[in-house]
Parts: structure tokens; C-alpha cells; sequence
């Protein structure tokens, strides 16, 4: 196990304060007295119920009173605008308020998430960051993806002076309303007016503004894949996530595959398929990976990091095991980091 000298502190902005502001008036008297209120997650506001503060370890209810049209429509008149996904947020913060609707698309519930910004994070895997290759992201939601890209974002704006733009679908990395949140630095955003449109922005992020690094936020469809792969035939690197929590998962999904490279069943001949002792028909990567180094968030302190994106596929398509580099945060804020125990053979070739 080898060891970074170094150690970061990190720190958390929330913003929780103007969130408070916009709940009504009754159920914020009764969250501002918790103790634990730095570590609130959401309020959540169901018409005809008691509001409920939710924490990591417990779920309170807020007062006796049930939730009124009157108190979702005092949020409502205080808040961003609902888009296509039903979210809406609060200017400059990362909170996210989302709706539940009835038949008649009328509000009877609100989900208030409360968003943090975290400095610290990237520090894990800054030198993957910095090195100019483009990143893949993956791991369970609410690992921290979003947190990290928004760091890196930043990082790469500020310290590095590279031309930063953000494809931000939802607002989950800049924040909602016009001025991004300052967590992504000097970075620029591009905000997207429905999801269906992601994919049509990245290109134009790329055609008109003439980006270093693109970082976009869960990469999900076919198009958005395939826009992800135009953008790095350009030269531009990519920082970004996608649905799913590790290798396998892309490799056994058809949709986001083409991220890898994209997987075919080749046929070989009978003296190659006792040359590479497999059988004759072997699931092969049919072009290079948009993305050269991929990254498993464990939790956020523990990353499986894969430096040769196109070498691991390649091994698991051959039924050896991964074996990527295990880094781990310390309490101190120093890194852990261990080796892969082996390097992966490669493939014979005639």
C-alpha cells in the first residue's frame, strides 16, 4: 500500500438558510430548534399529510397540522419555475425542490432536497482530472458523482485555465436560475430545456463555444452516448457519469456499450480459436472506448480507478478479472493508494 504525502480538509457549503426561507412559515419554526440540522437531507410536503424532515438516521414529523394548498402554493410562489422533469430549485443554491402531480397536473406534494456543495473531494483522483484524458464516473446514486464533477469542473477552470463548459440538464451541478452556483469556478453552464435535448446540447456546447473539457451528468441514451463519442473525436476531453455502478454494467448494457467501444460476437477460424484455446465465437470491442479511464465510486472515501479503459474491457471480455487501482481517502485527508496486483495480459495476436 503506498501513500500520498499530502492531505486535504474538506468542507461543505449548503446554502441551508435560503432553503428555510422558502418553506412556509409554520414548518420552518419547527426544523430551525433540531439539533441536527446540518445534516438534514429534505422536507418533504404531502398535501393532506404532516411534513416530514428526513435525516440519515431518522424521519421526524413537523407539527400536527396536515399540509394545506395554501403551504404548497407558498413554496411555489417563492421557488424557480418546474420544468419538463418537474424540478425547480432556488437561485444560486444546489437545493432542488421536485413535484408530484395529480391527473389534472395540478402540485399535492414537494420534495425539497437539500443541496451541498463539497471542496475536498477531487483530490482522490485530481491527477486523473488534470492529465487530460477524458473520465467515465460510476457508482449507486447518491454516492457522490454529481459532487465530484462539480469539483472537477471547477478545478479545471480555476487552477488549470482550461475552457470548462457544463452540460446541465436538470441543474443538479450549477444550481438553479441564470448565475451559476460559484462551486463550478470560472466554468461556464449550458442549462438543457428537457432531457430529451441533452444530447443536442453537448454537440452544441462543442460546435459553438469551443470547450477544452465537457463535463455532462449521467450519460443515458443511445444519442448521448453517441454525442459523447463525437466530442472526444474531437479532441475534447470528457468528464462524465453514467447509469450504472461499474464496468459490467456497461458492458452487458446495449445502450451506453458504445461508451466502451462497443461489443460484438465475432466468429473465428478453428486454428485462431485453438490458438487463443476459446471458443469460436468470442465477444470482441469493436472500436476504441470514448473513454480512456473509468472510475468506481465505492463511497466517498474508497475509488476503483481503471487507467486503461480499453485493455480492462478487453480482459473482461476474455473472462479475466478486472483488476483496477484501489485508492483510499484516510481520516487525515492523505490517499491510500494500491496497485493493480497484476497487469492484464494482453491479446495474441497472428
Amino acid at each position: 500500500m503506498q501513500a500520498t504525502s499530502h492531505a486535504t480538509r474538506i468542507e461543505i457549503t449548503d446554502n441551508l438558510d435560503l432553503l428555510l426561507t422558502v418553506l412556509p412559515p409554520r414548518v420552518r419554526h419547527e426544523i430551525e430548534p433540531l439539533d441536527d440540522l446540518p445534516s438534514l437531507l429534505e422536507v418533504v410536503l404531502d398535501l393532506g399529510r404532516q411534513p416530514e424532515a428526513r435525516f440519515p438516521w431518522r424521519t421526524i414529523e413537523l407539527g400536527r397540522d396536515a399540509v394545506t394548498r395554501d403551504d404548497l402554493d407558498y413554496m411555489t410562489a417563492r421557488i424557480g419555475t418546474f420544468t419538463k422533469d418537474n424540478r425547480a430549485g432556488i437561485e444560486r443554491t444546489l437545493h432542488r425542490i421536485s413535484a408530484l402531480r395529480n391527473r389534472l397536473g395540478e402540485i399535492v406534494g414537494l420534495t425539497c432536497r437539500v443541496g451541498r456543495a463539497v471542496y475536498g473531494t477531487v483530490e482522490i483522483v485530481r491527477d486523473v482530472v488534470e492529465s487530460g484524458r477524458s473520465v467515465l464516473l460510476l457508482g449507486r446514486p447518491g454516492v457522490g458523482k454529481t459532487t465530484l464533477l462539480r469539483e472537477a469542473a471547477r478545478v479545471l477552470a480555476d487552477d488549470l485555465n482550461r475552457r470548462v463548459v457544463i452540460v446541465d440538464t436538470s441543474n443538479e451541478i450549477a444550481g438553479d436560475g441564470d448565475i451559476p452556483h460559484p462551486g463550478i469556478g470560472r466554468a461556464r453552464r449550458m442549462q438543457v430545456p428537457s432531457p430529451e435535448r441533452q444530447h443536442a446540447v453537448m454537440i452544441e456546447a462543442v460546435e459553438n463555444h469551443m470547450p477544452e473539457v465537457v463535463v455532462i451528468d449521467e450519460i443515458g441514451t443511445e444519442a448521448e452516448a453517441l454525442a459523447a463519442r463525437s466530442i472526444a473525436e474531437r479532441g475534447v476531453q470528457l468528464i462524465a457519469t453514467a447509469h450504472g455502478i461499474s464496468l459490467d454494467n456497461l458492458i452487458s448494457n446495449p445502450t451506453l456499450a458504445d461508451l466502451l467501444g462497443g461489443i460484438h460476437a465475432v466468429t473465428l477460424g478453428d486454428e485462431e480459436a485453438r490458438r487463443r484455446r476459446t471458443q469460436k465465437t468470442v465477444l470482441e470491442r469493436k472500436a476504441p472506448p470514448t473513454f480512456d479511464v473509468h472510475i468506481e465510486i465505492h463511497d466517498k472515501d474508497r475509488f476503483a480507478v481503471h487507467t486503461d479503459v480499453a485493455q480492462v474491457v478487453d480482459a473482461v471480455l476474455r473472462g479475466l478479472a478486472a483488476r483496477p487501482e484501489i485508492r483510499v481517502r484516510r481520516p487525515d485527508g492523505s490517499v491510500e493508494v494500491e496497485a493493480p496486483a497484476s497487469t492484464v495480459p494482453p491479446l495474441p495476436h497472428a
